[in-house]
């Protein structure tokens, strides 16, 4: 994977197929695509993919990851390459790090603070407040992630309350519901924050951690890894919260843009397109680094955000979670 290379999304169902070291993509009635292996970073497939051992071969050759979302956005799993990036120096820190009972505490409890003050920047109101306060004052008293999970729920529900007032009553979410979402507006949300979910796995993949060994998230969940999950937290209000107001006040999404069933509702194939375009043009926006002293892009965020635990294990650093400064 080369620094030039880019994430593919894949919102139709097609097959994929190698030529030589390019890869070819055969969507329905259209003429299939060819991209040159170099110029890819990850797949993210929003619809059904056929792929056959040559093809594995290839992507795991060039460390590169297919991310899957099922139907209804939920994270379906990942073909992820070797372990290329490996360091047993780093893989033995970050286990010391992360056992360390005061050390984890402190990391979850800033990634919960931080990932509800990202909430009421994204949401920008000050109904916001009161319920911002009263996790800062029981953050302290939690002492194991499940209370701290605890307690980044309550704030969470206030917060998705406070959504529904900016938002038509189409896509309003009332209540937050998954595995399915209920209706449209939980639909965009758990799609958007499975893709951050996905991009920060990427981003974990190009370093020497191992993305199931984490702070906040419990280890019981096989299919997800818990430090992808932890440090896609804060990220998530950028893009979920942030967009669906956007989108709600610029009118971009339909109600045709969605699917809906009783209790249940998923983008259609017009809507996967639509949430991937606004995906990439916000992933691609850039903000001047105030350390790096010069422009990055949100993507690259991701990935200096996962740059920092390796240097929390490998250098002692305080972790800081991603907060937004402009």
């Amino acid at each position: 994977m080369t620094a030039a290379a880019r994430t593919y999304w894949l919102t139709e169902p097609c097959r994929i197929r190698r030529e030589d070291n390019s890869i070819r993509i055969e969507r329905p009635d259209q003429t299939p695509i060819r991209i040159p292996i170099t110029d890819i970073r990850d797949l993210v497939a929003f619809d059904h993919v056929d792929v056959n051992t040559s093809v594995v071969s290839l992507l795991n050759r060039h460390d590169i990851t297919v991310h899957l979302l099922d139907h209804y956005g939920n994270y379906a799993g990942s073909f992820t390459p070797h372990e290329g990036m490996s360091s047993a120096l780093a893989l033995r820190r970050q286990v010391e790090v992360t056992s360390d009972t005061h050390l984890r505490l402190t990391a979850a409890r800033d990634i919960v603070a931080t990932t509800a003050a990202n909430v009421k920047w994204a949401l920008d109101t000050d109904l916001l407040d009161a319920p911002l306060k009263r996790l800062t004052e029981d953050l302290p008293t939690a002492g194991d992630s499940n209370a701290l999970m605890g307690i980044e729920g309550n704030f969470r529900r206030s917060s998705w309350e406070v959504l529904d007032t900016m938002l038509p009553p189409w896509l309003r979410l009332n209540g937050r519901t998954r595995r399915p979402p209920s209706n449209a507006g939980n639909a965009f949300i758990s799609y958007v924050n499975t893709i951050v979910y996905a991009r920060m796995l990427t981003a974990l993949r190009c370093t020497p951690l191992h993305p199931a060994i984490g702070f906040l998230h419990a280890d019981t969940d096989r299919r997800r890894n818990t430090l992808a999950l932890d440090l896609a937290e804060p990220f998530k209000p950028l893009f979920a919260e942030r967009l669906l107001r956007r989108a709600a006040a610029q009118k971009t999404l339909r109600q045709s843009d969605f699917e809906s069933d009783v209790a249940r509702a998923s983008l259609s194939k017009g809507g996967r397109k639509k949430v991937a375009e606004m995906l990439r043009a916000e992933l691609a926006s850039t903000v001047y680094h105030r350390s790096l002293k010069r422009k990055v892009s949100y993507e690259e965020l991701i990935h200096l955000e996962a740059l920092k635990i390796v240097r929390l294990c490998l250098e002692g650093t305080s972790y800081k979670p991603f907060r937004p400064w402009w």
